[in-house]
């Protein structure tokens, strides 16, 4: 695991200077605190910071062609880089390091240009330049496990693995993106290719960056829409899966350090821990996170499974004492991100980090197999039918009335947020109106002139629509998948679990995002998926007879924390402090009084407005770090 830099200049004569790049590469020590590697040239300048997990002797970089023409730097794994080092070799590639992934992929250009791309299985974001053609080649992963940003100035382009790495260089604009800052608050995440700051963009998953004679060009190398569906008998799709799963599992075990698992005690993880034990003589390590509030603990699931598999399990409690650790992470991350589930992710990664170096992770499985909410929310919508329109009116109006709960999920939760999400959004959002936490009648209310006037001509939907529709077949549940892949996993769960991970110095791996399963699971049809409204039918059936019984059938709680109640007691102080009337009112994007009123209602127990105060205690601290005002 590493984080990567690059310079290219629009004058390729001028020489770019190693203290330049150097800053910038040391802005991303913590991603990689073995080693640092550069080169710098008349014209570009590549860097990195290496974290050491295969070919700890011979693996460094950059990495060069065997002419030096040729140049890469990279961040991840490729675990199929053996089968690939076998075919080059047969071309006549020579290779230098004892058994590099990354040496692979600069002979993989070589030999076919931008189409080695889709040979990849692994998780990646690179950066290769190409002094033949005079060409930079940027690219990232299938799923977006590895980020990449970047940016053109009047000098040139600029990438790097981390936003905070191209805000050393004073030409990077540091201007509020209106649109961006929009989306934050709808969906607590941004969407790519926008970030927070105008000019800076994200490359999307399973795309590339062109950059030649001073023109940036944007393509897609690979798209799950484009997997066709098959007929599967139930027995054939169940096998089928469970290969597919076990061979990933074993492919990502590749590393010369050692290893772990985070474990839930959800069917996700457990599967992953349960094929892992199968593959190695010693006792897989095993890392969870638990919470003295009952209704979000899952600790005595995931003993289970450990038990089961006789694992090195360790645990750790959650405080909540967040203060500093709000302080510490906001700060750290680029751009505002109020997925609650960062701080159980950091603790947890922060834990698992004191015995292993890597640690595989259960993500993907939901967005692949039917894990959510919000897909029985959509199905029970459109049960209601043309009922619906006036029913669901009437049962928002009742849960209005009811007091929120401290619970986790519950009935009343249930209810309201049912409600609320399908009045908030439009219908053909279809399950996204329950993936949305502030709507039109809200932003009306809070936002200020001047941000609404900006917003005027935009759709903040547009790229759920987008999604959606770019998935051609005909399949309710898994254009919902696609849907959710593209944004909600792309850029809400991967970048919550690399800047976490990443901030502690470790490695994820996510088995399920494996580029052969991937594909699989989108050419099984949803009924496949949830069946009677029981969600990952297929994925339970592929582990029938692996985990126990009670593992699959326990309902999915999510990794959350109870934020909703701490707000209410030992996260007030900040609350108040970074929503202060004075605060909110100097900042000038939203309404003083409405931001009072919201913290008033919630902290008095009488509504529960935690993912808006959230997002907004986020911006304000992030926007005092990185913004002028």
């Amino acid at each position: 695991m590493c984080g990567i830099v690059g310079i290219v200049e629009r004058d390729l004569e001028r020489p770019v200077l190693a203290d330049d790049l150097a800053r910038m590469v040391r802005m991303l020590r913590h991603r990689g605190p073995d080693e640092e590697g550069s080169v710098t040239l008349n014209g570009v300048g590549l860097g990195m910071r290496r974290l050491a997990i295969v070919d700890l002797a011979t693996g460094q970089q950059p990495i060069l062609n065997e002419t030096g023409d040729i140049k890469i730097v990279a961040n991840g794994e490729i675990y199929n880089f053996q089968d690939l080092r076998q075919e080059l070799e047969g071309h006549g590639h020579v290779f230098r390091s004892r058994a590099s992934d990354i040496e692979v992929l600069v002979h993989a250009y070589e030999q076919w240009g931008e189409a080695f791309l889709p040979r990849l299985r692994g998780m990646f974001a690179l950066a290769i330049w190409d002094g033949r053609t005079r060409t930079l080649i940027a690219a990232r992963d299938r799923a977006g496990e590895k980020p990449l940003y970047w940016t053109q100035t009047p000098r040139g382009l600029l990438l790097a693995s981390e936003v905070k790495a191209l805000l050393v260089r004073p030409e990077v604009s540091r201007e509020l993106h209106p649109v961006a800052l929009d989306q934050f608050l709808t969906y607590e995440y941004v969407l790519a290719p926008l970030t927070i700051l105008k000019g800076v963009h994200k490359l999307p998953p399973a795309h590339f960056l062109r950059y030649q004679d001073g023109d940036v060009s944007v393509h897609r190398y690979w798209d799950a829409a484009g997997v066709p569906l098959r007929e599967w008998s139930e027995d054939e799709a169940a096998e089928a899966l469970r290969g597919a799963l076990r061979k990933a599992v074993v492919s990502q075990l590749m590393a010369d350090v050692p290893l772990g698992a985070f474990l839930s005690g959800g069917i996700d993880s457990s599967s992953l821990v349960a094929f892992m034990s199968e593959a190695t003589s010693r006792p897989v390590n095993s890392f969870s996170i638990g919470f003295a509030d009952g209704t979000y603990n899952e600790l005595p699931y995931a003993r289970e499974v450990a038990a089961l598999f006789k694992t090195n399990h360790r645990e750790r409690m959650v405080s909540p004492d967040l203060a500093a650790l709000f302080e510490r992470l906001v700060v750290h991350l680029d751009e505002p991100f109020a997925d609650v589930s960062m701080f159980p992710t950091f603790s947890v990664s922060e834990l698992a980090r004191e015995h292993v170096k890597v640690v595989l992770s259960g993500d993907g499985g939901d967005e692949l197999f039917g894990g959510y909410d919000a897909y029985q929310a959509q199905a029970l919508a459109a049960r209601l039918g043309w009922m619906g329109d006036a029913l669901i009116p009437a049962l928002a109006g009742v849960a209005a009335a009811l007091p929120p709960t401290e619970k986790k999920k519950g009935l009343v939760n249930k209810v309201k947020r049912f409600s609320a999400g399908a009045a908030a959004a439009p219908a053909d959002l279809g399950h996204y109106r329950w993936m949305i936490y502030l709507g039109s009648r809200a932003k009306a209310r809070l936002y200020n002139a001047g941000l609404r006037d900006a917003l005027r001509a935009t759709d903040v939907y547009a790229p759920v629509r987008d999604a959606l529709a770019r998935f051609g077949q005909d399949d309710v549940l898994n254009r919902q998948l696609y849907a959710d892949l593209s944004l909600y996993l792309a850029d809400d769960i991967l970048v919550k679990v690399d800047r976490m991970s990443m901030a502690t110095s470790l490695e994820t791996r996510a088995p399920f995002l494996d580029g052969d399963l991937m594909e699989l699971a989108f050419s099984m049809p949803g009924h496949l998926k949830i069946r009677h409204g029981e969600r990952k039918w297929i994925l339970k059936q592929a582990m029938r007879g692996i985990l126990p019984d009670s593992i699959l059938s326990r309902r999915k709680e999510g990794f959350s924390i109870p934020m909703k109640n701490w707000l209410r007691r030992e996260l007030q102080p900040l609350l108040r402090e970074l929503l202060s009337p004075e605060r909110v009112a100097r900042r000038g994007l939203f309404d003083a009084k409405e931001v009072t009123a919201l913290v008033d209602a919630h902290v008095a127990g009488r509504e529960n407005h935690a993912h808006t105060l959230f997002p907004l205690m986020v911006f304000e601290r992030w926007a005092t770090e990185h913004l002028q005002l």
